[in-house]
């Protein structure tokens, strides 16, 4: 059942072994209480800290990922800080202290559990690139579809059907698309200057030094204040009020890219079941799944 289950839905192995879905059910909550009762001492040194949609209208779980062995650690009922922060305080000071490096995005919440849980947490969490990357390629559609309006206007179509090169890498299109792009890359746009500063802002993640790294954020800092281009600068005040997140993760060199993947794995998790009735089954199949959990009865060895 339980090597079935991995493979299939619950409603899928029912059907298949003629049982009724609470029993299969409930052999996989029985499995993974074994899992996690069954689980070492682990001190986990780089984390990834991110959220999975529950439900539609914002209803959210917390995923606590180990970035080295890429098992999930915790699932939390919501993202609120003192959910969060509730799982810190079960760790002992010594699992605490061993926590190198915390990934995650810029979620308040997420930012202040860990300063309020971890020995000097302000060194330790990350804001990484995926993330920064993801409000600058927002900020850049938002200036093309204003640019793109504004000149459809005026009877002008040269942002028509431009949309994914400016947010995809120019290296994967073919020869024609490359061509175009180019030529709008290189024109005077307000879209091709926003995608610039996007650019610019993607090849600041390669520095050992925090010192150099600040100096080139701030210089970068000071184009897309002076840009004009209003998404771009809502954007700036953002990465400001949290460059020192951001210098953590390139010198720390981690990012949650770990933690992005599982992420893609807990919605197809989603997807083959269905959805979910509740948030305890949701986070039961998120263990069994990723948990890296011993789910098997006492004397059975796989």
């Amino acid at each position: 059942m339980i090597d079935w289950l991995k493979d299939a839905s619950i409603s899928a192995v029912s059907r298949l072994m003629g049982l009724s879905w609470n029993a299969i059910d409930g052999i996989m909550q029985r499995s993974v209480e074994r899992g996690l009762a069954r689980r070492e001492e682990i001190y986990p040194t780089h984390i990834g800290v991110d959220e999975t949609a529950f439900k539609k209208r914002h209803d959210y779980v917390t995923v606590v990922s180990d970035q080295e062995t890429g098992t999930v650690l915790h699932v939390g009922s919501d993202r609120k800080k003192a959910t969060l922060k509730a799982w810190y305080d079960s760790l002992t000071e010594e699992k605490r202290e061993a926590i190198e490096s915390v990934s995650m995005d810029m979620w308040p919440a997420f930012i202040n559990a860990a300063l309020e849980s971890l020995p000097e947490a302000e060194e330790k969490i990350a804001f990484d690139k995926f993330h920064v990357a993801k409000y600058l390629g927002e900020a850049v559609d938002k200036v093309r579809r204003e640019e793109h309006k504004a000149l459809m206007a005026e009877g002008y179509e040269d942002l028509k059907g431009s949309k994914y090169g400016w947010l995809y890498n120019p290296e994967n299109m073919a020869c024609k698309q490359k061509s175009r792009f180019k030529a709008l890359r290189d024109s005077t746009l307000k879209t091709a200057r926003a995608w610039a500063i996007k650019e610019l802002a993607m090849s600041l993640w390669h520095y050992v030094s925090k010192t150099w790294a600040k100096k080139g954020w701030e210089q970068w800092l000071s184009w897309a204040v002076r840009s004009r281009l209003n998404p771009i600068k809502e954007v700036a005040k953002t990465i400001k009020e949290h460059l020192w997140g951001i210098l953590n993760a390139i010198i720390l060199k981690v990012s949650n890219g770990p933690a992005e993947s599982l992420n893609s794995r807990i919605k197809m998790i989603k997807v083959r079941s269905r959805g979910f009735r509740n948030k305890e089954r949701f986070a039961n199949a998120i263990y069994f799944h990723l948990g890296g959990l011993n789910l098997y009865p006492e004397g059975v060895v796989r």
